[in-house]
């Protein structure tokens, strides 16, 4: 059997004379995230908005945050892939037109079908997250590269939280459109960066495009995204639910099965099995329910009229204030942790992200009967989650070699999606299960959605725990002879 770090694609030597300007090339990678992250969000306060000016009900108008969830979860293997085959920069451009386009396209969007189309298009661009990456890792100077990877990973929470901040102000004084005219304006500039100053990466891994692994893979993740997010309203014993379900997890295993026959697979199935990868996974996914739980929980709790005892009266904006100590915690700890990467390894921002975003939500789980306990928890998930995703990404490119970048991270970033739509779909279901007849959700739902999040925070820590130090990374790095793992 190969092991993980192998290759047999030829690769092209790094260049070794002028390097380009990396502090714009990190520029122009933040802004593409940091709008994609944006537009994840962006759309989930504005909802009912949305669906009273398209005349549609609230539940179709969610298909606005689903097609978007499905299509990056089945994009963005197949364009990291590509990126390692043909270019990053080369498929970064192609990936930030089509981000452009659905953007543009929602924004002018006259009714709920074209503006699904134009989240589709959006959802490609979820393969920012892959490519840029890569980038990083064969552009930029080696002592650079942990500390700028930890920034990007902070900027997908940091985007997140944006989104839901900046939803209410836009939606009250501008219209549900400006949601994405204002994206734009970052992709442009994103787009132009790229095009116009940024080389194309070296580091190639040539080959041809697994297209069984992809339809296999793409119907398990339509299934199971799917069954996830319609479930609470199709009923979690109903036929459609359950059927869906099943029919995930059998093509997730034919997929498997298909990646380990094929010569050149879309995703490595065998760089699963390395310590260092499966324990970023396993707190990706974790990290992605509690990240959506806590955009949910917080908004809700804040927006409760405070007649009922438990809620605090605010308004959509106000709420969204709350978060920006996330925010900007996010902004902090995210280069934070790259920083602690390059001195001690990722074990430690992982095992510290972790422990930190358990206490965020064991907080209010105790009690959540005033703002600084509210506060407090934001600050704690703010550093939490943006130490736990730079380190998981710093983890993994520790853990593979180079010309396999693009699909370990693009497998990294599909996992935190299918845990944000887990985390949304569990909150969303305690909170419509826990309510009063006019249906307000009780005080006891919040506990409750609390004490989830935080359990899913100890399962983060348990991944945390169990990832590889430096030292075994090294000594697994020097085994496979892959030495810039060695060397890193």
């Amino acid at each position: 059997m190969a092991t993980a770090a192998s290759t047999d694609a030829p690769v092209d030597a790094p260049p070794t004379g002028h390097r380009p300007n990396s502090t714009a090339i990190v520029l122009y990678l933040s802004l593409g995230g940091l709008s994609f992250a944006v537009l994840q969000s962006l759309v989930a306060p504005a909802l009912g908005t949305i669906g009273r000016d398209l005349g549609v009900t609230t539940s179709a108008a969610s298909w606005v945050l689903t097609a978007y969830l499905l299509a990056a979860a089945v994009l963005t293997p197949v364009l990291g892939r590509l990126g390692d085959m043909v270019g990053k920069r080369r498929v970064l451009i192609v990936v930030l037109v089509l981000l452009l386009a659905g953007t543009v396209l929602a924004a002018l969007a006259p009714n709920l079908t074209v503006l699904v189309v134009g989240r589709v298009l959006q959802g490609a661009a979820g393969a920012v997250m892959p490519l840029s990456i890569g980038i990083v890792r064969d552009e930029l100077p080696k002592e650079r590269v942990s500390v700028t990877i930890g920034l990007l990973s902070a900027i997908f929470g940091i985007g997140a939280g944006v989104g839901i901040v900046a939803a209410g102000p836009i939606v009250q004084h501008l219209s549900w459109h400006w949601l994405f005219w204002l994206p734009a304006v970052l992709v442009v500039v994103a787009l132009l960066g790229a095009v116009f100053g940024m080389p194309e990466s070296p580091v190639r891994r040539p080959g041809r495009l697994d297209l069984v692994g992809t339809a296999v893979l793409s119907v398990a993740l339509v299934a199971l995204l799917l069954a996830v997010g319609e479930g609470a309203d199709w009923g979690w014993s109903s036929a459609s639910t359950l059927g869906l379900l099943a029919l995930g997890v059998v093509a997730l295993v034919a997929f498997v099965v298909v990646e380990l026959r094929v010569a050149e697979p879309l995703v490595d199935v065998r760089l699963f099995t390395v310590r260092g990868v499966w324990t970023a996974h396993l707190v990706a996914l974790a990290f992605g329910f509690a990240m959506f739980g806590t955009f949910l929980l917080v908004p809700t709790l804040l927006q409760l009229p405070a007649q009922l005892g438990y809620g605090f009266g605010k308004d959509v904006t106000q709420a969204g204030l709350y978060l920006l100590p996330t925010v900007l915690a996010m902004v902090v700890a995210g280069p934070v942790a790259g920083i602690l990467v390059r001195r001690v390894g990722p074990k430690v921002p992982l095992v510290v992200g972790s422990v930190s975003v358990t206490a965020a939500f064991v907080v209010p789980a105790l009690s959540h009967a005033h703002l600084w306990q509210v506060v407090v928890s934001g600050l704690l998930t703010g550093v939490g989650i943006g130490m736990a995703l730079a380190a998981c990404s710093n983890a993994i490119i520790e853990s593979v070699p180079a010309t396999q970048t693009g699909e370990a991270i693009s497998a990294n970033t599909v996992v935190r999606t299918i845990g944000s739509s887990i985390g949304t779909a569990v909150i969303a279901a305690v909170i419509t299960s826990e309510s009063t007849p006019q249906g307000l959700p009780l005080d006891s739902a919040f506990t409750t959605g609390f004490w989830a999040a935080a359990g899913v925070g100890v399962l983060a820590l348990v991944g945390a725990l169990v990832a590889p130090s430096v030292r075994q990374r090294h000594r697994r790095a020097e085994q496979a002879g892959v030495s810039d793992l060695a060397e890193g």
